[in-house]
């Protein structure tokens, strides 16, 4: 039995990976900004703090062998941009250094494909591809990722420390209870989307990303990023599969991303002077109309890695999102 620390062990992933290690028998302390009820009857510890407050990890991190660093904040809101650096780069400093003092060996950082794994024209990404600067910089969630990828792997080469990096695709599955990662799957479930943008999408199963993050603690390089992903598909061909598994009609209507952005500008702009807020944005139309393909398969080879077949992962989705419905 180990003992792990998962930072944002109340998030999408970061919960599905408390679960896992638990179900292994593992000791886990999950580093949280409020106390969690649901983390401490699945028999989790739960200290409160935050990435931010070097105490509350110093408290965190006794006893610890390894660290699950899943901390963030998702956001398509520029104006979240100075928080997002605060909390992916000055975060993961204070987690990095305070492994290190703690004697802790090696920490597990969760980032994004889309640091890498993002392009205006279809292509499929591996890990030895250099950062998207030109494309991801444009939202400040990827420019932030690039940067905590960045720190982590500079700093725990000059403290000592080995950090690998996981690199996940679009999360779904069961459990988002934020909706941070599905968010656009209930979109289209409510009807709210109303064309189909040109792009492409990668997509992986939360529960497969978990298995994936947890065998980088094991069997993942220093110094190494591992994309976690499942099948690269157009969003015509993501919707339509959506669409047969919802039974919920697809978006007929296509329309240049030029076309697709202006409308989307026009429809937040109408329904906030009729007191509402439409689902549609400009930035979303944008990163919808690019294409976020890659190639798992340096994470197959060396971590054991494996998706559940695509179309159950969908239903899955689907059948928690009704709930909320």
């Amino acid at each position: 039995m180990s003992h792990y620390l998962v930072t944002g062990g109340t998030g999408f992933l970061g919960g599905e990976i408390v679960s896992q290690l638990l179900a292994e028998g593992h000791k886990v302390t999950a580093l949280c900004r409020r106390v969690s009820a649901d983390l401490e009857r699945a028999g989790a510890q739960v200290v409160v703090g935050d990435v931010l407050d070097r105490d509350s990890l110093t408290s965190a991190m006794r006893g610890i062998e390894c660290v699950f660093h899943l901390a963030g904040l998702v956001s398509r809101d520029s104006k979240d941009k100075r928080r997002m650096m605060e909390v992916h780069v000055d975060g993961t400093r204070n987690v990095i250094e305070t492994a290190v003092s703690a004697g802790i060996p090696k920490a597990v950082v969760s980032s994004s494909s889309g640091t890498i794994a993002v392009s205006e024209t279809p292509r499929t990404f591996t890990e030895r591809d250099p950062y998207a600067v030109a494309v991801a910089a444009k939202w400040a969630y990827y420019a932030s990722k690039i940067y905590q990828e960045k720190l982590s792997f500079d700093l725990g080469k000059r403290l000592g420390l080995d950090v690998v990096c996981v690199n996940p695709s679009l999360l779904l599955g069961p459990g988002d209870k934020r909706l941070s990662s599905v968010g656009d799957v209930r979109s289209f479930l409510k009807r709210e989307i109303p064309f189909t943008p040109k792009g492409g999408v990668n997509f992986v199963d939360v529960r497969d990303a978990a298995a994936g993050t947890i065998a980088c603690a094991r069997q993942g390089r220093a110094g190494e990023r591992y994309f976690l992903g499942g099948p690269n598909w157009t969003m015509k061909e993501f919707f339509g599969r959506l669409a047969r598994v919802a039974k919920v009609d697809a978006p007929m209507l296509s329309i240049p991303t030029s076309w697709a952005k202006s409308g989307a500008g026009l429809m937040r702009r109408v329904s906030r002077m009729a007191g509402g807020e439409s689902k549609m944005s400009p930035v979303a139309v944008d990163m919808a109309s690019h294409f976020w393909y890659l190639s798992s398969v340096k994470a197959q080879r060396e971590l054991g890695f494996t998706c559940r077949d695509p179309g159950l992962t969908l239903a899955d989705t689907v059948a928690d999102l009704k709930n909320t419905l």
